[in-house]
């Protein structure tokens, strides 16, 4: 099996005021497909374009040093890969119910390209958002909407699952369960959609599940958090009790509670709030350990008055210490928000470095793919060569099983020009990244890595390599999905 990873130059700082890249540091991108908002750029595309489309995103941000693709692929009950459990998405195939004409592994093909560019592939899902509007005419007959009517509330524009019904978290269970266990996900991800934001004006009719399912005295508001807690310990313990390896992540609306509501809330005055309105509350499920990453979406400028970045952020690295928190990035108001300061090339610079700055944030993930694509190139050179200039590890998940690792045995090893060619053979079973090093001044420097799958027991990758490395002594280590490492060996090369 031959892969290719172009391991990215170390680009030459043009200024000292730089910020330190860290060893280890996650670095997201939403790639958003309701609506086709990022990818397929249309549904009637033929599968050439979306596979070259999609490979675009990819480079394009393997090209700033990210290290995880956070793709949704689930957007409304629906699915953008084949199962029994949904209908094919509209926005892969363009009719609902239909699968895409010949391309009938869509999310194998995604894992698998996002791998190859030593890149994570988090599976990102949306609970509780059964339709994106009223419209349901375009819904496949075997949607929940037509299978399962009992389960749907209608509310504002959309239609909902009910969270308060058992059977509604039970199906999501089985979706996640058959993700994990037939797919080389790395993690399962969910975004904000749980109770839907408040409407002026209507009621989430939820009051018969409410009537039959709260406890004596429990009030609605708590009934209501009560089922989102429910789902999240239940999905954590299904990914576990099949990989406990992969990863579980939410992205909560940024906002836990404003001050004046509670005096342990953020000093921000947020219209609405992730506890109060959404009825969700992460800081619970990080108490708990039911999560190994926590990606708040902090998506207001540094010193936004109602509600600054720089706020909220603090406020999440000191009240979510127990697990890998990363914080989500608005990068879609880039040019085109009512807030000023988003018209500024060094706004997401400065949200990157005071993230990096502060203690317990260990990443940052951008939404979303589109918007710092052929656009805003003054942002990008920031990033890369002030910000991402090096690669990065990627953080563990929370349950760290500790395992002694055994190096790679090099099989074959060759350097022609610029280019390191080597064959290894490993024996770990659940391995996830070949790893290349050169020396530094302060322990080892990451300079690529290359995703190593759970198959792949052998396998030959190319490394491209700059002028410099070659006087140098390159190493090489595996780690694992755990985060663990092996020791490191000196390449020599044929």
């Amino acid at each position: 099996m031959h892969r290719f990873l172009y391991v990215i130059p170390i680009l030459i700082l043009l200024s000292c005021a730089t910020t330190k890249p860290p060893k280890q540091e996650f670095r997201g991108v939403w790639i958003a497909t309701v609506a086709n908002i990022d990818w397929p750029k249309h549904p009637q595309d033929d599968v050439a374009k979306k596979k070259k489309d999609f490979i675009d995103i990819l480079e394009f941000y393997q090209n700033l040093n990210f290290n995880a693709a956070i793709v949704q692929v689930r957007t409304a009950g629906d699915a953008l890969y084949p199962t029994a459990l949904a209908p094919w998405s509209r926005y892969l195939s363009g009719t609902e119910g239909e699968a895409p004409k010949g391309f009938d592994k869509p999310l194998e093909w995604m894992i698998s390209e996002t791998h190859k560019r030593g890149m994570e592939f988090h599976a990102w899902l949306n609970p509780y958002r059964a339709t994106v509007n009223l419209d349901t005419s375009k819904l496949s007959e075997t949607h929940d909407y037509f299978q399962h009517p009992d389960w749907i509330v209608s509310y504002g524009n959309k239609n909902y699952y009910n969270p308060g019904l058992p059977e509604v978290r039970e199906k999501f269970n089985q979706i996640i369960e058959e993700l994990v266990t037939n797919y080389e996900v790395d993690a399962i991800h969910f975004d904000d959609y749980f109770y839907p934001y408040k409407v002026e004006g209507e009621t989430f009719d939820d009051a018969e599940a409410y009537s039959t399912y709260a406890l004596p005295g429990q009030s609605l508001e708590d009934w209501r958090r009560s089922n989102v807690d429910s789902l999240v310990k239940s999905v954590h313990s299904t990914i576990k009790k099949h990989k406990p390896w992969v990863q579980f992540g939410i992205s909560p609306f940024g906002v836990w509670k404003n001050r004046d509501t509670d005096p342990r809330g953020s000093d921000t005055k947020a219209g609405q709030t992730t506890y109060e309105d959404l009825y969700a509350d992460p800081i619970l499920w990080v108490q708990q350990g039911w999560l190994d990453y926590l990606a708040p979406q902090v998506y207001w400028s540094m010193d936004y008055p109602v509600a600054s970045h720089k706020v909220i952020t603090t406020w999440w690295a000191e009240h979510a210490p127990n697990t890998h928190l990363y914080i989500g990035n608005g990068t879609y108001k880039f040019k085109k928000n009512a807030d000023k300061d988003w018209e500024k090339t060094r706004e997401i610079p400065k949200q990157l470095t005071f993230a990096r700055n502060l203690a317990n944030i260990d990443g940052n993930i951008f939404f979303s793919a589109k918007s710092l694509m052929g656009k805003h190139q003054k942002v990008n050179q920031k990033i890369q060569k002030k910000l991402y200039r090096l690669p990065a590890e990627n953080p563990g998940p929370l349950n760290q099983v500790v395992r002694q690792l055994q190096l790679p045995a090099i099989n074959s090893a060759t350097l022609n020009s610029q280019a390191l060619n080597i064959c290894i053979s490993h024996v770990d079973e659940i391995p996830r990244f070949l790893n290349l090093y050169r020396p530094g001044k302060e322990g080892p420097q990451l300079i690529g890595k290359q995703y190593l799958s759970e198959n792949d027991i052998e396998g030959c990758y190319e490394f491209d390599l700059d002028k410099k490395y070659l006087r140098e002594d390159i190493m090489i280590g595996v780690s694992d999905a755990y985060g663990n490492k092996s020791g490191l060996q000196i390449i020599q090369t044929n």
